[in-house]
């Protein structure tokens, strides 16, 4: 495929991206105003569409094929649980995680003993991580002890600096925060080296991010990402930031001079066209393709429509958020599923598919039976909104005072630890062929 080619297929998915027709390339008045109630699903916004003035919830499904992405399926599953000897986790049962790009490819590495890594980031644009947050990691973590692979965890500071107007002194200390919280989730140092970018660029990982933009046309950033003559030059140049991590050479430490290592990359879903760009240059940087496992955003408190999000503090449990503060979110905003009265409830059941306490706990209940009981307890009534809510308060509220526990008991030397690329970490075998 020429450059002409492949910027025109760029410029279409950012239509799509945008939920713009493609139809016209220049998109006209109507197609704006048509925009305004499509789903839109970018690496800045992510919203259900609109239809009636009603916000519809986050369609997966549009997402898997306007992105070419394919579904994890139950023979994947399989697969996946006689390569490891572990039955998938909870994440991987239930659809959270659910789309991927060449998962098997890394299957197929780890039965022929060959190495490879796992690749995740943060933007760290608040003091503290939410809940939202911390669960893809409690995800890394659970792929990184059943692989037992090296984790870089990239804290894009840069680009909260670029993207969301915070200074440089808020961003890094953002990124020194998230440290402490990743850490809090149970990695070690020995296994995970966790980076901001504002201190590590330069070396081999500037190299690499130099011979990515190279590769890479205005045109065709424009193209996936929306981007137009009033965008600063540091966010046009900053999807080579976020590639480099996929690039094992730009971590010596870990790997030496290797470009024979690929990585699998646990994202949100919105994290897509950065990485569909960095698998095409990848080939013409001579590095193996990174994977990707796609996860669903964590809807926000009032519902499927949106996700998550530090920016709405009303939408979001943050994990310094104390138990009465998480009882009180609950409570006050989270969207029910239920009847307007208890005797219709009782009569009518409620629909635990939109009722966000209900969804939290499948995030938590690792019971495939007790989240089937509850669903379907709800859905006959026997089991109230008031109910749901509180098994969800209780269970939230233990998850994340256990988190400040662990957080607490992180010192600066550990902090110091994840962040120093010298740091030993027992994969010497990786830096050799």
């Amino acid at each position: 495929m020429d450059q002409k080619d492949s910027s025109a297929l760029a410029d279409t998915a950012a239509k799509e991206l945008q939920g713009l027709s493609v139809a016209d390339p220049a998109g006209n008045a109507s197609e704006k105003q048509q925009a305004k109630t499509e789903q839109v699903v970018t690496p800045w916004d992510v919203a259900g569409a609109v239809v009636d003035g009603v916000q519809m919830n986050i369609d997966y499904d549009a997402i898997k094929r306007s992105f070419g992405i394919h579904h994890i399926d139950e023979a994947l599953l399989e697969r996946f649980e006689k390569v490891t000897g572990h039955k998938p986790h909870l994440y991987l049962r239930r659809g959270v995680f659910f789309m991927h790009r060449d998962l098997e490819k890394i299957l197929d590495r780890h039965e022929q003993g060959k190495p490879f890594y796992l690749y995740t980031g943060r933007g760290p644009s608040s003091g503290h991580m939410h809940v939202g947050h911390v669960l893809p990691f409690v995800f890394c973590k659970w792929l990184q002890d059943v692989f037992d692979v090296p984790l870089v965890v990239q804290l894009t500071d840069d680009e909260k600096f670029l993207f969301r107007g915070l200074t440089i002194d808020e961003v890094y200390q953002n990124s020194l925060n998230a440290v402490r919280e990743i850490a809090a989730v149970g990695f070690k140092p020995e296994k995970t080296f966790i980076f901001s970018n504002l201190d590590y660029m330069g070396g081999a990982f500037y190299r690499n991010i130099l011979q990515f933009s190279r590769q890479v046309t205005f045109s065709q950033v424009k193209g996936t990402f929306g981007f137009n003559e009033s965008t600063c030059i540091g966010r046009i140049h900053f999807p080579g930031i976020q590639a480099a991590p996929a690039f094992c050479s730009s971590f010596p430490e870990i790997f030496g001079t290797r470009k024979d290592i690929p990585c699998l990359i646990p994202c949100g879903v919105d994290q897509d066209p950065y990485f569909r760009l960095t698998r095409d240059v990848s080939v013409r940087m001579k590095h193996k393709k990174p994977s990707l496992i796609h996860g669903r955003f964590l809807p926000a408190l009032q519902g499927t429509g949106s996700k998550m999000g530090s920016s709405i503090p009303s939408s979001a449990i943050f994990m310094d958020d104390t138990a009465a503060k998480i009882k009180n979110k609950i409570n006050r905003y989270a969207f029910s599923g239920g009847q307007t009265s208890l005797e219709e409830h009782r009569e009518l059941g409620g629909n635990p598919d939109v009722d966000v306490p209900y969804l939290y706990l499948t995030y938590f209940i690792d019971d495939d039976k007790e989240i089937a009981d509850l669903a379907d307890g709800y859905r006959k009534g026997e089991i109230t909104s008031g109910e749901m809510k509180a098994r969800c308060i209780k269970v939230l509220q233990d998850f994340v005072g256990a988190f400040q526990e662990r957080e607490r008991a992180i010192t600066e030397q550990d902090v110091k630890n994840f962040m120093d690329p010298q740091f030993p970490r027992p994969f010497e075998s990786l830096s050799k062929k």
